[in-house]
């Protein structure tokens, strides 16, 4: 599916402070650990970094970042991105998205009447919702589930009836 997240980066975790003294970062993940341990580059603020690990240590995850090498460094990246290239994930089978793909697309009603677009994707345990930001710009949450808001050929097709 090409969408407007192609060729963007896509943030996995995010530096939530420094972890002892020798520049490891605690992270706050987005994802699963695995994807970002997967990595081998990544951006952080920007600035592109080899990842030497990510691990667990307890229930927080842990980066190790080459050129971070003491906790001043680490301090210094509190609450920066750790991004990837989008070409850098995996394929898609075929129905699969990443919710970055999604942000950005065009809602049409199912009369083809431009309803909005998709200003963000959450998921709290029962599905995931598109935030759609509408035309007369409010926003409303709308359940992402055939029949009520379809992915379609790079843009998404809605039931305005569910829309607050």
């Amino acid at each position: 599916m090409e969408s407007p997240a192609t060729g963007k980066r896509i943030a996995l975790a995010a530096v939530a402070g420094a972890h002892g003294i020798k520049g490891e970062v605690r992270l706050k993940l987005f994802g699963s650990l695995e994807g970002l341990a997967a990595q081998s580059k990544v951006f952080v603020g920007g600035r592109e970094l080899a990842l030497k690990a990510a691990k667990l240590a307890g229930k927080t995850a842990i980066a190790v970042l080459d050129g971070i090498s003491d906790r001043t460094a680490a301090e210094a990246l509190r609450g920066q991105l750790i991004e990837i290239d989008r070409a850098s994930l995996p394929p898609l089978e075929e129905g699969e998205y990443y919710h970055a793909d999604l942000i950005g697309l065009t809602c049409f009603s199912k009369d083809d009447e431009t309803v909005g677009s998709v200003v963000g994707v959450e998921n709290f345990g029962a599905g995931d919702l598109l935030e759609i930001e509408k035309v007369d710009g409010s926003r409303s949450l709308i359940p992402f589930k055939p029949g009520i808001a379809d992915l379609v050929d790079a843009r998404i097709v809605l039931d305005p009836a569910f829309l607050a």
